[in-house]
């Protein structure tokens, strides 16, 4: 993987989340889209500045705020970015500062390297899943060089195992399938605590070992998964579809994802 194309991403996740945080700091104006999911001008203009990055790579993308391309283009990609300007638009409206910027790279369907923004707490994870490694950097602006955000990065790794289980619930999505899943892995002996996050922030958590296990048995889009799949596959972890039990695949004829687990297997 050229370093390059990594540091545009980290690049393109910076720029947008400070316009993301002008929009957050003054009066928040929703719309709502076709399929009664909120938007704001922070998702605009975050969209508009990470196409802004990512369009001269020559690399097609797909993103949750761009048209959406036709399958039959699509299907002869072999590489493409998945980007969504603000994952948890539901959060960002709330201003409980749990909302992320996500941008990944997928090839041949799996991702190769993710990039998950926080503009709230300005930390910053990323990786590239053939070296095996994740990395968390917290920076002190959004205008930070990528020397400061290689230079305050610290490796991340998920959580030895341990006799209580925590689970990953949404903070705005907690299916009863999900507390059907709690409910059985208590049945089973275990002591079990719920750990509550908004957005992709839920992949980082597991990724930095703060939870073993993420079910996600509700609606996702590729768009709020590719990043955090990158995160997880780096450090060891697997994000399985409930449907095939293979990981999740991405630039999908429809890019709604099954059902899906994240943990080690």
């Amino acid at each position: 993987m050229n370093q390059d194309i990594l540091h545009t991403a980290i690049k393109a996740s910076l720029s947008a989340g400070n316009a993301i945080m002008e929009v957050y700091n003054s009066v928040i104006e929703v719309e709502f889209k076709d399929d009664k999911s909120p938007l704001t001008e922070a998702d605009k203009r975050a969209n508009d500045i990470i196409n802004s990055y990512l369009k001269p790579t020559n690399i097609p993308i797909i993103s949750e705020e761009n048209k959406q391309i036709d399958f039959e283009e699509r299907k002869s990609w072999e590489t493409c970015w998945i980007v969504d300007p603000v994952d948890g638009t539901k959060e960002f409206i709330k201003r409980n500062g749990e909302f992320t910027v996500n941008i990944a790279m997928v090839n041949e369907g799996l991702p190769e390297f993710g990039v998950i923004y926080v503009p709230a707490t300005k930390t910053i994870y990323f990786a590239e899943v053939k070296e095996k490694k994740a990395f968390k950097s917290t920076i002190k602006s959004h205008n930070a060089s990528i020397d400061d955000v290689i230079s305050n990065s610290k490796l991340i790794k998920p959580k030895k195992q341990s006799n209580t289980i925590e689970v990953v619930g949404s903070r705005s999505h907690m299916s009863q399938e999900t507390m059907d899943f709690v409910e059985d892995l208590k049945s089973s002996g275990k002591e079990v605590e719920i750990v509550s996050k908004g957005s992709s922030l839920k992949f980082c958590i597991v990724a930095e070992g703060n939870a073993d296990i993420y079910p996600r048995f509700a609606p996702t889009m590729e768009w709020d998964t590719a990043a955090g799949h990158a995160i997880c596959n780096a450090v060891g972890l697997e994000v399985i579809s409930k449907e095939t039990n293979k990981p999740l695949l991405y630039n999908k004829k429809n890019l709604l994802n099954p059902w899906f687990i994240v943990s080690k297997r």
